[in-house]
């Protein structure tokens, strides 16, 4: 039977309650893990705490760079389990999360499995709030492409992966998450805006061509539960998160090129937005409160999340551009 190392990433004493309940509902699973990892980064007070008060798990130091994708090799590398599961902190899951994870494992072309991340709302959600921008916190969205049970990456709040596959494919990068690109008032490329995310779409699609015929499986009854504090239903944290997946997605395509690392966007642009707006414009024209608001937060997030995306892609030719040799930027030699 397929056994499975459960590693959790913590970074604030602020979420000790949710660190908890993580732990907790990873305890209480229908099929037992092997073992409990805790991964803490830069937070010594945290780690402590999480090493003297919580037992039966394993409690590190990130030992890698700063960051979640350093937090994650660092557990992944302790882990003594032929699959390696990824829960958020701020996530709990339900009893068969891991059973219906392992199970995927049976079919020997499975490089690894992920399940919906439903949002768990500290408040009821503002009205303007679509469906189709749950990633915005995190949580699975209205129309997400899944096709005969396959997907192009799990999300990372939910997510597992045959421990060989992640050391072969070398783990998350940590390009993403750290690099920053904005621009100057000169209109010279500058560092500014973060690309915190999608560390895991690039191991997915890395991962897959390392493993031709290989994929990653949905399981739909392995459901986590990822909480949303008041502070992520706000307009500004919206817009926040729009701007930082545009740059995201910006530098995930030249990573893993446009086709693989912007299909599934791609997709989700032409028709699940337009559908989206449509649908939510013909409920306003019938009275439902809301509705209207939601349509305009679409095409809002949406030309927020290409405006960042542009920009950081002008910003990076600019910089490739600048960084090369004198004698290739003005023909000598030729």
């Amino acid at each position: 039977m397929i056994e499975a190392s459960i590693v959790i990433c913590a970074h604030t004493l602020e979420r000790w309650d949710e660190l908890n309940r993580a732990v907790e509902s990873v305890r209480n699973q229908t099929r037992a893990p092997r073992e409990i990892i805790v991964v803490v980064d830069n937070n010594e007070s945290l780690r402590e705490r999480a090493a003297r008060e919580i037992e039966g798990v394993t409690v590190l130091a990130n030992a890698k760079e700063a960051g979640l994708s350093g937090g994650r090799m660092t557990g992944a590398e302790c882990a003594t389990a032929p699959v390696i599961c990824f829960l958020d902190d701020d996530a709990a899951a339900d009893p068969r999360w891991l059973e219906e994870l392992l199970d995927a494992y049976e079919d020997p072309a499975v490089l690894g499995a992920g399940g919906p991340v439903e949002p768990l709302w500290r408040a009821p959600p503002p009205s303007w709030f679509p469906d189709e921008f749950r990633w915005v916190v995190g949580c699975t969205y209205a129309g997400m492409h899944v096709r005969d049970g396959r997907i192009r990456n799990p999300i990372g709040a939910n997510m597992s992966v045959r421990a060989d596959v992640l050391r072969h494919a070398g783990g998350f990068t940590s390009d993403l998450g750290r690099r920053k690109l904005g621009f100057s008032v000169s209109g010279r490329a500058t560092f500014g805006g973060k690309a915190e995310s999608c560390e895991e779409t690039e191991f997915c699609i890395r991962a897959a061509r390392l493993h031709p015929g290989g994929y990653f499986a949905y399981r739909t009854g392995a459901r986590v539960h990822h909480a949303v504090p008041v502070q992520r239903m706000t307009w500004s944290y919206f817009v926040h998160r729009c701007l930082i997946e545009g740059n995201a997605k910006a530098v995930l395509a030249g990573l893993a090129g446009s086709r693989e690392g912007l299909g599934a966007e791609g997709r989700y642009v032409r028709e699940v937005l337009p559908r989206a707006v449509i649908k939510n414009l013909t409920a306003a024209m019938r009275g439902r409160t809301g509705a209207a608001r939601q349509a305009g937060a679409i095409i809002a997030g949406l030309a927020l999340t290409a405006f960042a995306y542009a920009r950081t892609r002008l910003g990076i030719a600019a910089e490739a551009r600048s960084s090369r040799p004198f004698s290739r930027r003005v023909g000598v030699g030729r």
